[in-house]
């Protein structure tokens, strides 16, 4: 009889719905604001291209929208490693686009970066890339555990979650 593996995958996931809340909340405030009075700022929340996109006047009202977009995603539990906000660019008119890009799932090269962790803690545990999570073995639950420890005091640049431990 071969021996009993245990396993679990790492992933990094967004709730898109609450990423969706934020943007909604974030053009409530921005429309009672006074310094936005009679702006012409539009905020658009694409989920199916995970991107959010807001135009305004002025520099100042871009790095508020920022500033205001980040406060509302941390407040609904999304990490903001999660976030990249590309470089502001000048549109029409003297105004200012950003696009904000969301972040789901880990590419290959963050995903082998997360093996050599691994491995560097722990040979003995096997550790192989399934599409945009990471699959980790061990015939010992505790040596699992003690990846998990070890991943979640490593500062990696992307948000990371366990799931399917068995």
């Amino acid at each position: 009889m071969g021996k009993q593996n245990f396993s679990f995958d790492i992933v990094s996931e967004v709730d898109l719905q609450e990423v969706d809340n934020a943007v909604n909340q974030l053009k409530k405030e921005v429309a009672m604001r006074y310094d936005f009075k009679n702006s012409k700022t539009t905020i658009e929340y694409s989920r199916d291209e995970k991107t959010i996109t807001y135009i305004t006047e002025d520099d100042f009202k871009l790095r508020a929208i920022k500033e205001m977009l980040k406060e509302r995603l941390i407040k609904r539990k999304i990490s903001i490693k999660s976030v990249i906000f590309k470089e502001p660019e000048q549109v029409f008119g003297g105004h200012y686009k950003q696009v904000v890009t969301i972040n789901t799932g880990i590419d290959k090269d963050k995903a082998k970066e997360l093996v050599k962790i691994i491995k560097a803690f722990n040979p003995k545990i096997q550790a192989q890339i399934e599409g945009e999570k990471v699959r980790v073995f061990s015939p010992k639950k505790d040596d699992l555990q003690d990846v998990m420890a070890h991943i979640r005091a490593v500062e990696f640049s992307l948000p990371l979650s366990f799931c399917n431990y068995r």
